[in-house]
């Protein structure tokens, strides 16, 4: 990483600001793991082990969504796809793998209902307009089944593209004026003032 790339903690911290505050447990056990990273990342050899081609493609067609290509790669470049699949099998609880799964079938479900094709076939602009129903209950006042499995998508998906190297050195980027503090105290005592 270059010198202008900030440590993984450092990200996290940011990607918790991103995400409210919170991150849920299992992802950040992976995250903090460097054997998490290394079963993927480096690997020329990594292939899924929990999902299946079908799924690993919808994974990586709404991390893009997500977080798309622009002057930078996108999580698919970053193969933010690989680093679900690898947290969904070293990090997270059955009940909660099963849940992420039926939301990625309850998601190409919704796709066949609106507009007669899976997600990955659907055009962009409706694809859009399905992420972003989705976005709008996951985070409004009533968060059903489906509100939980777009939330940790999002999670996954901004947690493993920031922790990335790419995501870390070309988007985020240490401030090299330090902390910002905005309501520095004044003493009542007068003094000169700063402009």
């Amino acid at each position: 990483m270059n010198r202008d790339a900030i440590s993984r903690r450092q990200a996290l911290q940011q990607v918790a600001l991103l995400l409210g505050g919170a991150i849920s447990a299992p992802t950040l056990a992976g995250v903090l793991s460097a054997d998490t990273r290394r079963a993927w990342a480096t690997s020329p050899h990594w292939a899924p082990r929990t999902l299946d081609p079908a799924q690993l493609e919808l994974v990586a067609t709404v991390a893009e969504h997500i977080i798309p290509q622009t002057d930078t790669p996108g999580a698919r470049a970053v193969g933010v796809h690989g680093f679900v699949d690898t947290l969904l099998t070293d990090h997270y609880p059955v009940t909660e793998r099963d849940r992420f799964l039926a939301g990625l079938a309850g998601l190409d479900a919704r796709a066949q209902s609106a507009h007669g094709r899976t997600f990955a076939q659907c055009a962009p602009g409706q694809r859009v307009a399905l992420l972003t129903a989705m976005d709008a209950q996951a985070y409004g006042p009533s968060r059903g089944e489906d509100g939980w499995f777009f939330r940790r998508m999002k999670e996954l998906t901004l947690v493993g593209y920031y922790t990335s190297e790419i995501g870390a050195s070309r988007e985020l980027r240490v401030n090299p004026m330090g902390t910002y503090l905005g309501d520095i105290p004044f003493p009542a005592s007068g003094g000169r003032e700063w402009s």
